[in-house]
């Protein structure tokens, strides 16, 4: 078979060298030869569709029918060539060889599925097609479009993943979806991960209408029904159920909770006249260089505060011993995960491509935008984070019980 290929391509290499003299009549000729090649498998395309070649009797009356050609210019790397693609009168013909919408050869499918990923509203993509392509594309096809990213959210958001993750950060985002006639908001809980090379990565994303423990055992169990073995340090917001859940799934995981969001629960309830004095105070207890200082300050804190504000220490006492976790870790490390800003950069980064939907018509949509945005934001994630070369020294060294190989039974 191959032979004869190329004897083909011999012989049409010499035809072509008889009449072109510049490597632009090679160009013209190479053009014109791609033109006649694709029209002849789109003809060929079309009697597969209606069942019977061109102008056979059998195709009298059955139902369907050629019905002319539309001409489409396309893209080639030897520039632009016309070609015509055949119709029928029943408009059920889709050619494969050029898809539907496909022109200069550019998947139109595709620069649809970009500019939803940048967060534009259908009606926004549905003018510019127009504007840019001559393109009449409808909100309804645009959906259609996009909607066949789904296999590939559900393809995602069940993908293996690593055994091992340094650092995991938990956290939520608040979006608006029509539901029933009435726009609710939904929250997309996030799962971020710092492998061990330092890399960020989604590891996934939920939605519920209510966090708890149960959820929450949900979420860990399909984190580790996907690979993961351990998480060394799992940082979140205090979110409700998250502790019991990751300790039953993940019992050897060390949990830090956020002080910033500890920091703003103890804060939203103070007057205006006390919350610098309050907030100096605060900073006392979370910059203090050990644990030891720390519950000093904290003791300090609630002699000067509690008779005023009694629930802010309180709260501080009762989720003491996870708020001051990152106190036994180097200042790398400590600066790492005592935060969850990390996952809250990646929301803020997801409002940013997201800004122009002020509500989606279903959690689907939803999904799929955000499925688009996390492909579209962990483009500049190929560098391992900041210092990480001093973090997982640091790393080694603190969960060295953790990290060292099991012995085999």
């Amino acid at each position: 078979m191959s032979k004869t290929i190329n004897t083909t391509q011999h012989e049409l290499a010499k035809e072509l060298a008889k009449t072109c003299r510049t490597q632009e009549d090679v160009a013209d000729a190479i053009r014109s030869l791609f033109a006649d090649t694709v029209e002849t498998i789109l003809q060929a395309e079309m009697d597969a569709h209606l069942g019977y070649d061109k102008h056979a009797v059998i195709g009298n009356n059955s139902g369907n029918s050629r019905n002319g050609c539309n001409r489409k210019t396309i893209s080639t790397q030897h520039g632009e060539a016309e070609i015509e693609i055949p119709r029928d009168r029943n408009g059920t013909f889709e050619p494969k060889i050029v898809p539907k919408y496909q022109t200069k050869g550019k998947d139109i499918e595709n620069q649809i599925i970009g500019m939803y990923a940048k967060g534009m509203s259908t009606a926004d993509i549905s003018a510019t097609m127009q504007d840019i392509y001559g393109i009449s594309a409808s909100k309804d096809m645009i959906s259609s479009v996009t909607d066949k990213v789904m296999p590939l959210v559900m393809e995602w958001q069940n993908r293996p993943l690593d055994s091992v993750y340094a650092v995991v950060f938990f956290d939520g985002v608040v979006f608006k979806v029509r539901k029933d006639g009435k726009i609710i908001n939904r929250c997309i809980y996030t799962v971020l991960g710092i492998n061990m090379d330092g890399k960020k990565d989604i590891l996934g994303l939920w939605i519920s209408d209510n966090e708890s423990a149960s959820f929450w055992t949900l979420v860990c169990n399909d984190l580790k029904n996907r690979g993961v073995a351990q998480i060394l340090i799992a940082c979140h917001d205090n979110l409700n159920g998250f502790g019991s859940a990751i300790n039953t799934v993940f019992p050897q995981t060390r949990q830090q909770l956020c002080i910033i969001h500890q920091i703003r629960n103890s804060t939203k309830h103070v007057s205006y006249k006390d919350l610098k004095p309050v907030m100096a105070d605060l900073k006392l207890i979370y910059n203090a260089n050990n644990a030891e200082n720390a519950e000093f300050q904290l003791e300090l804190f609630g002699e000067k505060w509690n008779a005023k504000y009694p629930q802010i220490y309180k709260s501080w006492r009762a989720n003491w011993a996870d708020l001051t976790e990152y106190f036994q870790y180097p200042d790398e490390l400590r600066r790492l995960i005592y935060t969850t800003n990390a996952v809250e950069g990646f929301h803020r980064m997801l409002r940013k491509h997201t800004k122009n939907k002020t509500s989606f018509p279903t959690d689907d949509s939803l999904k799929k935008s955000i499925y688009l945005s996390v492909q579209e934001i962990a483009k500049k994630w190929y560098n391992p984070i900041r210092n990480w070369g001093i973090i997982i020294g640091q790393i080694s060294v603190f969960f060295e019980d953790e990290l060292a190989p099991k012995e085999s039974a």
